[in-house]
């Protein structure tokens, strides 16, 4: 895209919800209902578990279930969750929108089951192996088409009042589709169409679905409303359901509450495979904060790594409540990795205390290729911390790193501690075009690199002695708080006296300011005329520490709302970053009322050059701002505005994005059906969350693509070129060592295009769920531009065994009368999965006794699972969860209370009907949920004119070309 030519939105599919349907809600909203609700049941049952009592707030909200969970610090992880499930969501709308299997139109209903379960077991399969990300995506794109059948079909006209449970069940069949012949409609009008369903396909319970576009059978029905080219032709009219104004809109209000159960049971399944904690932890829960360090284990590191050692202890015991998950990295030469994962501090610990220093040879080491193992196994906006004594050996993985940090949105901070030491300076340097990107000189010219990255991800790069590194690790528990906001941001070389000002708001509380910088002198101005410089380490304003090349200023004045000013003189590099660490309330896509921006502004990053855009607001309450053209180089964007809650009267705020963003004229495009990841510029701003999405880049979506061990996947990839050169180096490389092939070169004239081809090989030994991160790039031939694609793919092993876990009660013995803190009942089943994968896990869901289980082989060789369930009577209901291999789910109850009885039982799948008997008597049950009846929607989008448009000419001319030849 040229520098002239660049939009910024809000959120992916925005547009294509709550257009025109106004009195409807939408696949959003009933996504986001669904998991409030299944969320409360997860967080009621673990209460349970530990004796706790469970008060379900009377609104279901994300603040107020994430306090009534007990862990309301996840409450920012647990709404960056559903935003992402839900815009995923609505992606299918905006990508899939002629795609029939997506929506279950034109009785596609054995494709769009595949697409369903295919989904889920992608989900389970990802998330297993702790990548969340890719769950949430898949999960989305699943419950789109799933929500889709209860709007699109007859399903709710035939009188059925629950979820169709086959349509999560790939070993069920789809009974009773119509006949590719068989008529289903008749022609209606208005109101008539309320009974245009044949009276011999309700009678005989006939499944349907309505056609959508052009290519209608005889008879058929068509989905319906003005944007439906098959409507317009007999039998006129449509069937959806998707708003109360739609043709069947009388139905809208049923077919949106059984949407409602739907996705909750199939949530239900995914629980019952993950279990209560790990299903948290998918919705985002704990996840406010990831840390992660890559560190150098080269015998030079020894003292880095005790220092690093006494770090890790001090913050995981001063932020055990605020960070999730600790990510450790260890890198060499010649070697890297692994990447070793916990949620435990404690084990963090172990791991860091278990790290050796050893080897090292010559000085550099691979640090790019331990950060970029780093970037692909963080979640993003993960705070990464890189300790190193080398300069990078790896500096062509450069642009890789950088394309990683982009996309991601993690911050990466480097303690570099070789500073001053007397290095051998390289003559000549091959990479010197890509290393002048991001250019602020260190003390040391071979750490260059670390500060290019460090300015791109919104980090610091910080220059020490050995010594002096105890002093500078203090920065690691500022940056890992998972509510830091930036507010300024600022580079300058080479360095100049300038005066720098920004705007504080009333809700920050605790303002810190980092400088780095050689030779240097500072002033900072408070909006009440105080002053203090660098040379007053505890002043009027604040203290001051400086280590290295490093500065922070901790202010404690109390009231810091207002203009601030820093005034610098240097005529070396320096950066300036203002950061606050205390907010407090929550982040989400539409905010409230109180806020409104103003002002949106692309700022030059090493310049003063601001273009500001022109904002408006959208009917979801989103702002989609436009840029007539973007800064030359690096920029980042910051946004001002007015907020009533303010106590001033002005009432201003100021927040700016972390990670540095730039134009390119190449654009790289990756095709058919692809996921790339878009850019995103987020903001925090009180209650609002804004996600800009830059179309600097044209990445074509798709749904993300997957493919099992041992297969070669081909990705088609198309390069633009918008510049003047014409000669272009292409590199793809992934994050996992997997074979890869692909051009290295490509030419595209001005205003032309080239396309390639690269093809990924998984081993075949590679574990189901594995994310394989792939970048592509083209590179122009004077190392002048450059452009980037990064792409999640998923390796899944393929699943023949559908059955669930079977669960056969041997004996129930029960003494429950009188007081029941004295008495006791037990249980025994035997469980077993048949000719089946085998049985992975078996917990316990609810019931406060004990569960103890062992695995034996019977006649035939069969593993049996041996169950034994001991209670006090006061804890009356007992539920197991069985998980076997291939990721089905069985869930099996039992309620007592006095008597005694043998009754055997079986496990039922998730997606089983629960049944339910007397008291003291068996109770079979599935995971499905009692819903309560709510208005919700599945509503089909209204597409933008544009789209539609196109998608009519496109499908006449082909029309027209098929009748001329």
């Amino acid at each position: 895209m040229s520098h002239n030519d660049s939009k910024f939105t809000l959120e992916e599919g925005s547009l294509a919800f709550k257009v025109l349907f106004t009195n409807s809600v939408t696949h959003q909203e009933i996504t986001q209902k669904a998991i409030l609700q299944t969320t409360a049941e997860v967080c009621k049952a673990q209460a349970l578990q530990q004796g706790k009592d469970f008060v379900q707030p009377s609104v279901l909200t994300v603040e107020s279930l994430t306090k009534a969970c007990s862990s309301p610090e996840s409450a920012k992880g647990f709404q960056e969750a559903i935003s992402r499930i839900r815009s995923k969501n609505a992606w299918v709308d905006g990508k899939k929108f002629a795609s029939a299997q997506y929506h279950f139109d034109g009785e596609t209903f054995v494709k769009g089951r595949n697409l369903i379960t295919e989904g889920v077991k992608v989900v389970k399969a990802t998330a297993q192996q702790g990548n969340y990300e890719t769950a949430r995506n898949r999960l989305g794109e699943a419950l789109h088409t799933l929500q889709d059948f209860y709007s699109h079909s007859n399903w709710i006209e035939l009188g059925n009042l629950f979820p169709y449970s086959n349509l999560t069940r790939p070993d069920s069949l789809i009974n009773n589709i119509a006949e590719p012949t068989r008529p289903t409609c008749r022609s209606c009008d208005g109101s008539d169409c309320r009974n245009n369903i044949l009276e011999d396909i309700i009678k005989e319970k006939i499944l349907t679905s309505g056609y959508f576009g052009f290519s209608k059978p005889s008879g058929k029905c068509s989905h319906g409303t003005f944007f439906d080219i098959s409507s317009w032709f007999p039998p006129k009219g449509g069937i959806n359901k998707d708003s109360q104004s739609s043709e069947h809109g009388n139905l809208h209000d049923a077919a949106a509450t059984v949407a409602i159960a739907a996705t909750r049971e199939l949530l239900e399944d995914i629980r019952g495979f993950l279990g209560d904690s790990n299903f948290l932890r998918l919705m985002g829960f704990s996840q406010n904060s990831v840390l992660c360090f890559a560190i150098d284990t080269t015998g030079s590191m020894g003292d880095d790594i005790d220092e690093v050692r006494r770090v890790t202890s001090n913050i995981t015991d001063k932020m055990r409540d605020t960070v999730s998950e600790y990510i450790l990295v260890p890198f060499n030469d010649p070697d890297f990795g692994p990447l070793i994962r916990t949620t435990d501090p404690e084990e963090f610990k172990l791991q860091i205390n278990a790290l050796q220093p050893h080897d090292g040879g010559d000085t550099p080491e691979l640090s790019l290729s331990g950060l970029r193992l780093a970037l692909t196994g963080s979640p993003p906006q993960t705070k990464i911390f890189v300790f190193t004594d080398a300069d990078a050996k790896d500096i062509e993985l450069k642009s890789t790193v950088l394309a990683l940090i982009e996309s991601t949105k993690s911050v990466v901070n480097f303690m570099l501690t070789n500073s001053l030491a007397a290095r051998r300076r390289r003559s000549e340097d091959p990479n010197q075009g890509q290393n002048q990107r991001y250019s602020t000189r260190m003390s040391n010219p071979l750490n260059q690199v670390y500060v290019d990255l460090a300015l791109a991800s919104g980090g610091l790069a910080i220059e020490v002695t050995k010594a002096m590194l105890p002093e500078a690790t203090n920065i690691i528990s500022d940056a890992s708080t998972s509510a830091l906001v930036t507010v300024f941001q600022t580079v300058r070389n080479p360095g100049k006296a300038e005066t720098f000002s920004f705007i504080v708001d009333s809700s920050l509380k605790n303002m810190t300011i980092y400088i780095t910088g050689n030779s240097l002198a500072f002033n900072i101005t408070s909006p009440s005329g105080v002053s203090q410089t660098n040379d007053e380490l505890s002043g009027k304003l604040g203290l001051v520490e400086h280590v290295g090349n490093f500065y922070t200023v901790r202010l404690t004045i109390l009231d810091l709302e207002g203009l601030w000013n820093i005034n610098i003189s240097s005529s070396e590099a320096y950066t300036i970053k203002v950061i606050d660490s205390n907010i407090t309330l929550l982040l989400t896509i539409v905010g409230g009322d109180s806020v409104t921006p103003t002002e949106v502004a692309l700022v030059e990053a090493s310049g003063s050059q601001t273009i500001t855009g022109t904002l408006e607001k959208t009917a979801d309450g989103d702002f989609l701002v436009t840029m007539n053209s973007v800064p030359a180089g690096e920029f980042v964007v910051r946004v001002m505005g007015e907020s009533s809650s303010s106590r001033s009267s002005n009432g201003r705020f100021q927040r700016q994005s972390v990670t540095q963003h730039r134009a390119s004229s190449v654009v790289i495009t990756v095709r058919s059906g692809f996921l790339a990841l878009v850019k995103k510029y987020i903001f925090h701003i009180h209650t609002i969350l804004i996600v800009i999405h830059s179309t600097i880049f044209t990445l074509r979506l798709g749904q993300m693509t997957v493919w099992e061990p041992g297969k070669t996947l081909s990705i088609p990839f198309t390069v633009v070129n918008n510049g003047s050169d014409e000669l272009f180096s292409i590199n793809a490389k992934n994050d996992r060592g997997f074979a890869t092939e692909f051009p290295s070169t490509m030419s595209a004239g001005s205003g032309s295009s080239g396309n390639g081809t690269v093809n990924l090989t998984a081993p075949s030994d590679t574990p189901s769920g594995t994310e394989v991160t792939l970048t592509i790039e083209a590179e122009t031939s004077g190392k002048s531009d450059f452009n980037y694609a990064v792409l999640k793919l998923t390796v899944v092993s393929p699943i023949t065994d559908f059955i669930s876990p079977v669960c056969e009660i041997i004996s129930i013995n029960a003494n429950c009368s009188g007081n029941c803190s004295l008495s006791s009942w037990e249980l025994s089943a035997n469980l077993t999965d048949g000719n089946g994968t085998g049985i992975m896990s078996v917990t316990l869901r609810q019931g406060l006794g004990t569960l103890n289980t062992t695995t034996i082989i019977k006649d035939g060789g069969v593993n049996v699972t041996l169950a034994f369930y001991r209670a006090s009577c006061c804890s009356e209901v007992m539920e197991l969860v069985a998980v076997d291999r291939a990721g089905n789910v069985g869930i099996c109850s039992r309620s007592i209370t006095s008597a005694v009885t043998t009754t055997p039982d079986t496990f039922m799948s998730t997606a089983a009907t629960a049944t339910t008997t007397a008291t003291a008597t068996t109770k079979i049950t599935s995971s499905s949920p009692s819903i309560n009846a709510t208005t919700n929607s599945a509503e089909h989008p209204f597409y933008p004119p544009i789209i539609f448009w196109l998608y009519v000419g496109v499908h006449f001319a082909v029309k027209l070309l098929t009748l001329l030849y």
